[in-house]
């Protein structure tokens, strides 16, 4: 981008805005790493909860082909009661996998492109303050 830097008349004014983008460069950068690890740990949970929720799922397929097949009595509510706490389990990755799972990867890699881009300019800035301060 363009900057109206033939507006600023001082060396000390160029050290403000310098100072000014090294510091939300600083800023960037350390959102940059927070998100890089919470993609690190997005990357092994989202195949670990999509593999689970595969495995519970099968599993409570067969239990309701075991309930079926089960007299009244108290080994048909034990096990019915074993595929409701196997329900509650897949509700439970359900809600992990919106928080860990392959669209909330997607959603850190889309934001640490975005801080990249960021950088990248904060980059250029502060190489075009030097250069105009330098030629003051």
């Amino acid at each position: 981008m363009n900057y109206t830097f033939t507006l600023v008349k001082s060396k000390l004014d160029c050290e403000t805005l310098i100072s000014i983008a090294t510091q939300a460069k600083e800023d960037l950068e350390f959102r940059r790493l927070s998100l890089e690890r919470l993609r690190k740990t997005a990357t092994m949970t989202s195949v670990e909860v999509e593999t689970e929720i595969i495995s519970v799922t099968a599993e409570i397929a067969a239990m309701e082909t075991v309930i079926a097949g089960l007299p009244e009595g108290a080994t048909k509510e034990d096990t019915i009661f074993k595929k409701k706490k196997l329900e509650y389990k897949l509700l439970l990755l359900s809600q992990r996998k919106n928080n860990y799972g392959v669209v909330s990867l997607i959603e850190k890699e889309f934001d640490i492109g975005c801080i990249d881009k960021q950088l990248e300019e904060t980059n250029s800035f502060i190489g075009a303050v030097t250069q105009y301060m330098n030629s003051l």
